[in-house]
């Protein structure tokens, strides 16, 4: 072999460290930063992107499939750069300048290890996450296969490799991603104000957002509607709580729009019973959320809130827990 043949082929074995050094440094950096719901969407999809379901295996093995990468990019890194230094020892010194190339030839693998097989790939893959990890995930599932036996060996001396990967969140972190997005001008201010707003549901009551009975709407169910008609048409309330003769004695709700028209159609005799929907009842200590799922079962849209012993405490309407997610609800006062 020749000389010019021996550079050629330092030369080569030069870029395939580096390429192999680069491709799993970029694809590790692509794993570790794709969006992991991301993938699972993509995955579940009746007709998935190519590549998103291999990738959703790889992601949830993800110990396992960092040791594939780790191992393969060490080997590239470590071993290549010293089989690479033996060579190019041996081809310096047939040359007679292994005094000053090989550690000039040393020092700069070094750097362009450093910059085209670490830095720059990471620097891509992180920002081609998507892409890369999509493009990569076949074949990253072959290279496990290959390398099965010594993964099988790292997991028995390392227990921790074998966990499975979970895509879990919580409200704190959909907060941050949606204060993150409204910052970055991904979704609208009022959009992740909203966001927030629904997480409030869940730490709200009933009694945090009733009209107290005190100023609850009442009307006399024994009383005609001629004879409470001052007090319907001075009212716009939408509703009213008719009460009877004994205390707590809830005998149903009344809309204000269907009082008006019977006065206006002249039957003001009528009593507000006759007029009356059948009262549904919720714990002064239910949670809004529940409260506004309940509410899309009932036309009414009103509820009688009752403290523990059945005792009549308020009235709650659907805009009153509305008004959270608009942010219209402001904390009382202590």
């Amino acid at each position: 072999m020749s000389s010019n043949s021996d550079l050629l082929v330092l030369l080569l074995l030069v870029l395939i460290v580096l390429l192999g050094s680069a491709l799993c440094s970029g694809v590790e950096a692509a794993l570790l930063t794709v969006n992991p719901i991301r993938v699972h969407e993509l995955a579940a999809r009746n007709r998935p992107i190519p590549g998103a379901r291999r990738l959703a295996q790889l992601r949830q093995r993800l110990g396992r499939t960092l040791s594939v990468l780790v191992i393969a990019n060490n080997g590239f890194n470590i071993f290549g750069s010293m089989m690479l230094g033996g060579y190019a020892a041996w081809v310096f010194k047939q040359r007679e300048i292994s005094g000053v190339a090989l550690p000039l030839f040393s020092v700069g693998l070094t750097i362009l290890v450093m910059l085209l097989g670490e830095i720059l790939p990471k620097a891509l893959g992180s920002r081609l996450a998507l892409t890369v990890s999509l493009a990569s995930a076949p074949a990253l599932h072959w290279l496990g296969v290959l390398m099965q036996p010594l993964v099988l060996l790292l997991e028995r001396m390392l227990p921790a490799i074998t966990e499975e990967a979970e895509i879990t969140t919580n409200e704190d972190e959909i907060r941050l991603m949606a204060r993150l997005g409204s910052q970055k001008g991904a979704i609208e201010a009022d959009e992740a104000a909203m966001i927030g707003k629904v997480f409030q549901l869940n730490d709200l009551t009933a009694r945090d957002l009733m009209t107290p009975r005190v100023a609850a709407p009442t009307l006399n169910g024994g009383l005609s509607l001629e004879a409470q008609r001052a007090l319907l048409l001075s009212d716009n309330t939408p509703w009213w709580v008719v009460l009877g003769e004994q205390v707590d004695k809830i005998l149903g709700v009344a809309s204000r729009e269907r009082l008006l028209t019977a006065l206006l159609e002249n039957r003001g005799l009528l009593t507000p019973v006759d007029l009356c929907e059948p009262v549904e009842y919720v714990p002064e200590m239910i949670r809004a959320d529940r409260l506004l799922t309940g509410f899309r079962r009932d036309s009414s849209g009103v509820r009688v809130v009752v403290d523990e012993f059945g005792g009549f405490v308020g009235v709650i309407r659907a805009e009153s827990v509305l008004a959270v997610l608009a942010g219209w609800w402001r904390k009382p006062a202590p």
